[in-house]
Order: structure tokens, then sequence, then C-alpha cells
């Protein structure tokens, strides 16, 4: 037990005499910095100062220089947040842009559809509602009888004839579209020819070319890709002049006997925002 004790105070005492030793040598070292020439005591001292600073220092440098090193990323990290926030926000402008001056280009085509058939009533109507799983057969406008919107009036868009009005209410139509595949009643189109005008009916329309079957129209007519096809008038629903689409091809039919023309919709049936009704004076 005596034994141990005395060891354990070697140690302690030893320990104590290496402290001692280094803070004196660290004193030297700071004491000797003077500009003046050092005797070889002096420079040994000196060395060996320089050498025990420089191992204690050390640690604390390495800590020094891990701590800023981690600071910098932090920072780095926060600038990259707000440019990365800036960005985004950026990006969400452009959208919203895109889609207002979208919104700016309709309406002005619906302000020169109004010039354009100035000889007519029109009311002005905005997309409520399209159901997905009648895509094609109908939409629902902002317009009602309080508006002076009845049944079975034509509706336009710039492109061209879209629809009728089939239902109506104080504040809102439903508008049964020409690209319904259940088209109740034939519409009366006439095509243009070189000097005169064809007559034939609308009876079918096709969702994946965005093209009409026009039928009942002579076997030695000529007709020429990119005529126009427009209403008749006839009917009483739909205005004389109403363009319909263009002629894609034209072929003869089953028996030939007449004449199946294929006209392209001036009218694309997936993007209807902005409509007008087209009211009986």
């Amino acid at each position: 037990m005596y034994n141990r004790k005395k060891q354990f105070e070697k140690r302690y005492l030893l320990i104590l005499i290496i402290v001692a030793i280094s803070i004196v040598l660290v004193m030297a070292y700071v004491s000797l910095k003077k500009d003046r020439d050092l005797n070889p005591v002096e420079k040994v001292f000196k060395d060996t100062g320089s050498f025990v600073l420089k191992i204690v220092s050390t640690p604390f440098n390495f800590i020094k220089d891990k701590t800023n090193e981690s600071n910098e990323k932090t920072d780095l990290y926060n600038k990259y947040k707000k440019l990365k926030k800036k960005t985004d926000n950026l990006d969400s402008l452009k959208a919203e842009n895109e889609n207002l001056k979208d919104e700016i280009e309709k309406l002005k085509n619906t302000m020169d559809l109004n010039t354009v058939l100035s000889d007519s009533v029109l009311v002005n109507a905005t997309v409520i509602y399209r159901n997905i799983g009648y895509w094609y057969d109908e939409i629902t406008v902002d317009k009602g009888s309080s508006d002076g919107v009845k049944k079975d009036m034509a509706v336009v868009t710039p492109e061209g004839l879209i629809g009728k009005t089939s239902k109506v209410s104080n504040h809102s139509s439903t508008v049964r579209l020409l690209s319904n595949e259940n088209m109740d009643n034939k519409i009366s189109v006439k095509i243009k020819t070189n000097n005169d005008y064809v007559y034939g009916l609308i009876y079918k329309y096709d969702y994946k070319k965005n093209t009409y079957m026009v039928e009942g129209i002579g076997q030695n007519v000529e007709i020429d890709e990119g005529a126009d096809v427009v209403t008749t008038g006839m009917g009483a629903i739909f205005p004389s002049g109403l363009l319909v689409g263009k002629v894609v091809k034209t072929k003869t039919d089953n028996f030939d006997l007449s004449k199946v023309v294929e006209v392209r919709s001036a009218t694309n049936f997936n993007n209807l925002e902005y409509v007008a009704i087209l009211k009986r004076k």
C-alpha cells in the first residue's frame, strides 16, 4: 500500500515538473522576442519554447479552423435556401404572367368578335363548369335568362361556332357542343367553291381528329382543300355565315352517289374559357 502511494506521488511530481518546465519555456520564448542577438543558451530556450507553444496551440487552431469552416457552410446553406426560395417565386410569377397573357389575348379576341358580328346582339360569357365525363358534350356558362339568354341560341368563340344553348336558368346556361357524339339535329352548312356555294349537313364529329363529316354533296362538285365551311341560316337556330371549319379532304360515299367531306373544326374544343351567345334581335 505504501509503495503504491509512493509511486503515485512520484508520477504527480513528474507531471508538475513537466508543466512547470513548459511554462518556463513559453515565458522564455515570449521574453526573448526582442530584437537582439541571442546567446546559445537563449537560442535553445527560444527554439524549445517555440516548439512547445506550437504543440500547445495546434489543437486550439484546429478547433478554430473547424468552427470557422462550419460557420461558413451554415452561411452558404442559408444563402442557398434564400436563393432557391427566390427562384421558386420567380417560376411561380412567370407561370402566373403567362396565364394572364393568355387570358388577355382571349379577351382581346372576344372584343374582336364583337366587332365582326356587330349586326348581332352578343352576350359575352365565361365557362364556369365542365364535366370531365362529358367533356365533348356540354359546358356551363355564367349567363342565363336574366341576361336575355333563351334556349336554342347559337354560341360562338372568336374562332367559330361551338354549339347552342340547351338549358337555361336565371343566371347560367348549359351549352350543347357541336362535338357531341349524339348530335340530335343535323346542321346545315355551305362550302365555298370557285363561284358559288354547295350545301350539306354535318352528321358526325370525330374528337380524335377534331373534324366533322358533311354529307349530301353532289358527286360532280369540285371542292378545294382548305375551303371555308359556314352555317346556312336554315333551321332558325344558327345565323348564316358562322364559321364551322375548313375542308380537309373529300371522298365518295359507300354507294358512289354523293361526296362526304371531312372538315376540320375551327375551334379547339379542349380549350373553351370565354364564349359569346348570339341573341335574336
